[in-house]
Order: structure tokens, then sequence, then C-alpha cells
């Protein structure tokens, strides 16, 4: 069996998200690191909802949940061929591949944070997700409903899953369209238009962050949010994640070049399900497995050792 580690990026946060992996050494060292690097207690900041609700916060604090599930996971004696990351996964996918120390890592997604809650501020916006459309009516909507004001495809999350992106004003504009043709549009609650040309002053910061750290080749594949396909040179990682926050997340194209490569099992390492199920809905005959606790990555690693992965 060929086994791939995909990360979930925010939106997948709830309160208390830390508290499983301070139960297991290779957990605790993470967060540890985790809140020196922060200058902040990640563990009881994960218990505070208004420090969960700013972007500048849940973002370094998921990218730590999910450093401590993958190092859980690869403690138990689970070895990954591959790994990619859901937008802000993908900095968690890249620490596993040895491409980024952790602490840079999160450094760099401290400022990332902050740059996206500024250009929130700055350019306000929304996100809407459609369910029942593809990528290509998604953006036949937008060049409908946009009228002049910013509207783009932001994540390519299935087949028939896309999330929009831009102002109020064109999202509910979308929203109302897709509804009149029998799509189902949820708003999303989040702090701003990401992945949209609305988070265009984040760019700088963000990319500037970027050109003081270290990309290394990657100790396994990793597959790109920006392209949806294998990339293993780190100046084209370090370029991918500069323009992450304006281009759309292909995930539909990442699980495809992951089944096409070989790979047979995917596992979710961190918060949350929603990588699981897109999975299962675009794979069928991957298994898929969990891992949100300690306890379930000691039940994989034993599942793996077993050859039973269900």
């Amino acid at each position: 069996m060929a086994i791939a580690i995909v990360f979930p990026g925010q939106g997948s946060q709830f309160s208390g998200m830390a508290d499983p992996w301070t139960e297991h050494p290779a957990g605790q060292s993470v967060l540890h690191e985790a809140s020196e690097a922060m200058g902040r207690d990640v563990v009881g900041g994960c218990r505070d909802d208004e420090a969960l609700a700013t972007t500048e916060f849940v973002q370094p604090a998921l990218l730590a949940c999910d450093v401590a599930a993958g190092r859980v996971l690869e403690a138990e004696g689970v070895t990954f061929g591959a790994a990619a990351g859901h937008s802000l996964g993908e900095f968690a996918a890249l620490v596993a591949a040895g491409v980024l120390d952790l602490a840079p890592a999160l450094e760099a997604v401290v400022t990332r944070g902050r740059a996206m809650q500024m250009a929130a501020e700055q350019r306000p916006g929304t996100m809407s997700a459609l369910i029942g459309v593809g990528p290509t009516e998604a953006a036949e909507i937008c060049e409908v409903a946009g009228r002049g004001d910013v509207l783009a495809v932001a994540n390519e999350n299935a087949a028939n899953q896309v999330v929009l992106s831009g102002s109020v004003a064109a999202i509910d504009r979308a929203e109302e369209l897709a509804r009149s043709r029998g799509v189902k549009a949820i708003r999303l609650k989040v702090a701003g238009a990401f992945h949209s040309p609305l988070m265009q002053p984040a760019v700088e910061p963000i990319r500037a962050a970027l050109a003081g750290i270290e990309f290394r080749e990657p100790r396994f594949p990793i597959v790109a949010n920006v392209s949806g396909r294998f990339v293993g040179d780190p100046a084209a990682l370090r370029d991918g994640l500069s323009r992450h926050v304006v281009s759309p997340v292909r995930w539909e194209r990442s699980m495809h070049a992951l089944g096409r490569a070989g790979f047979d099992v995917f596992v979710e390492a961190g918060p949350g399900q929603v990588l699981s199920k897109l999975a299962k809905r675009e794979l069928p005959g991957v298994r898929v497995t969990v891992v949100g606790s300690p306890r379930e990555a000691e039940d994989f690693a034993r599942s793996i050792s077993q050859g039973v992965v269900s």
C-alpha cells in the first residue's frame, strides 16, 4: 500500500483542537515548540473562542495541530509516500516532508495570518460554497454575477463542490444566481475573501517572510495547491506559497494526482474530516482514515502493520 498524508486548512478549527496532542510526547513537543515560536500558549489559545475567530491566531495554531498529528503518526511508525495540504495545510505538508522547519514555518504563517487579516479589513469580502457545480459552471456564474466586482473561484474542492470568493455584493448575486439554477449555496463564516484578488495586499508581506526561510528538497513528493501537481523544486514551492492567497486551491486535481500516482491510502491528519469526505467521493477506490488524536494514530499504525486498513 502507498500512503499519502493530507492536512486540513482554515475552517477545520474547533475549540480544544490542540488538547488531544498533549497526550503524546511527539505531539507535546510540537505544541511546546509552537508556543515558543508564537510567544503564546497554543493549547490555551485553542480553547479561546475569540482567539480562534482571528485569522492571525488560528492559522499558526492549525499548523501546529496539523504538524503534531503528522509527528505522532511518524512516532507510531507510519511512513508516508507523499503529502498535500488544503490551503494553509500545505505548510504542514512541507514541514512533514522536511522542506521547512517548524519554527520558521510558524513565523511565516503568523505573518501570513496578519497580512490576510489586514487585507480583509482593507478590502472586505466573503466566501460561499456551491454544492452541485464544478469549476466550469462556477466560473460562468462568476462571469455573470461579478458585474465589475471581484468574484472568483477560490477552491476547486471536488467535481461538484466549488467555493467562490469576492465582494459581499458579488457573492450575494452569485448565490442568488446559483439557487435559481437549483444549486445549493452556503455562506461561509470567514473573515475575508481568501484566495481571490482581494487578498493582493497580503502577497508582498508573505513573499518577504518566505524569502528569509530555507526551503529544502522534499524527502517525499508534494502536491502543490496552486497547480494541483507534484512539485519538488524548492524555489517553485516557495513561489507557490507566495501566490497562494490570491490563487485558487486546486484540491480536486491534487487528490486525483495522488490517485493516479498509485497512492491508495489517504490519512487526514489534524482537526476535522473535510478532506476525508472529499476523498471518499472523488476517489471511491481509495482507503481513507481520519487521525484526530493519538489513539487514532495508534490504531492506524496498528492497522498498517497488520495490512488491514479499511
